[in-house]
């Protein structure tokens, strides 16, 4: 096998390889989402709340600095642990 297909094949295993990591991540766990993620990201978290604008907000806001949003729309905090660590000066949670 010459240089330029052995290139061509592991090129197209690398690029493959990166493909399946952000697919299976799905958003799920710490950097997993791109900036551009965040919206449809935390409008699925927000999606069955009262208080949907300051959901989205807040969601927004660490989804921006974490670039994750659990699963779900309540709870599953652990596999973000920026998400879930980032709390308010009085101590409570800041991302929904």
């Amino acid at each position: 096998m010459n240089n330029k297909v052995f290139s061509i094949i592991l090129f197209a295993l690398i690029a493959f390889a990166m493909f399946a990591n952000e697919a299976m991540a799905g958003g799920y766990g710490q950097g997993s989402l791109r900036p551009y993620q965040c919206l449809p990201q935390c409008t699925r978290r927000c999606s069955n709340t009262r208080y949907h604008k300051p959901c989205m907000f807040f969601c927004q806001k660490c989804c921006n600095k974490c670039l994750c949003v659990p699963p779900g729309t309540y709870g599953n905090k652990q596999v973000c642990p920026c998400y879930n660590n980032w709390k308010t000066q009085q101590g409570g949670p800041k991302c929904p």
